[in-house]
């Protein structure tokens, strides 16, 4: 994976919410960066690269989006490393194992999703790594925003989304999702759709940070754009209409969460 084709096509990958917490203290597995508070539902990658440089990039990447990221140089450890994982993006020109070979050990012991990277672009090179067990199949170089479409798109497939409660209560605050009605103490309280929205996604994680970028790609569905004062401003607006700050608290540099006065 080449640093160019990741950095390029998602320049932003320094700043905020760079770091995330690892997959998990697996031996073998390199811990890059600090690790902070995340959404405990997010998605675990592990990414399976042999150039420590694009490696990084990658997984910095990834964590940027919300994904809990981590990464591996060879095979053996991707063996011994995937199965903490609900994804692997497996890099197939790895130094000390065949790609494919790995690819088949992972899909003969679990079910988790494999996209396969490789410079190889040729109609059997495809075959093969589908027929291997990959899941998904992309050549060098691509562009980083397909690679988190891909990823969506196969986690849509393998991990359905479990039925949200229709009524969210939380103290004094229901939430009613099929009527677009939220009370406090019993009053109704009047919101836009995107002041509902905000709320509904914090009320359904009530013990969870949740980032900034996570909260621009499911309520105003955009994935791409830098959190700016758009996010401040609905935040603002809700705490106002609540009738107290302590609803929403800010947790600087990773996101905001669900409180109580």
């Amino acid at each position: 994976m080449t640093l160019q084709t990741i950095e390029s096509l998602d320049p932003g990958i320094t700043g905020e919410d760079r770091e995330a917490q690892p997959l998990s203290p697996s031996a073998g597995a390199p811990q890059t960066g600090t690790p902070v508070r995340t959404d405990r539902n997010a998605l675990r990658v592990l990414v399976v690269e042999s150039e420590p440089r694009a490696a990084q990039s990658l997984v910095q990447g990834l964590r940027r989006h919300g994904y809990l990221a981590d990464s591996v140089a060879t095979g053996a450890k991707a063996l011994h490393a995937h199965h903490s994982a609900d994804l692997v993006l497996l890099d197939l020109d790895l130094p000390d194992l065949d790609g494919l070979e790995v690819c088949r050990s992972i899909r003969s012991s679990c079910e988790t999703p494999v996209i396969a990277i490789t410079a190889r672009d040729t109609e059997l090179d495809r075959v093969l790594g589908l027929q291997a067990g990959a899941d998904d199949y992309m050549s060098k170089p691509y562009g980083f925003r397909e690679l988190l479409a891909r990823i969506q798109a196969i986690m849509r497939r393998v991990r359905p989304r479990e039925p949200q409660e229709r009524i969210i209560v939380r103290g004094p605050l229901r939430i009613d999702l099929d009527n677009w009605e939220v009370r406090l103490d019993g009053k109704p309280v009047e919101l836009t759709r995107k002041e509902f929205g905000l709320l509904r996604m914090l009320a359904s994680r009530p013990n969870s940070v949740v980032s900034r970028r996570q909260l621009m790609a499911q309520v105003w569905d955009d994935s791409w754009s830098r959190p700016g004062r758009t996010i401040d401003t609905h935040v603002s607006s809700l705490r106002n209409k609540l009738g107290s700050s302590s609803w929403i608290i800010t947790v600087r540099g990773v996101g905001f969460r669900l409180g109580h006065p």
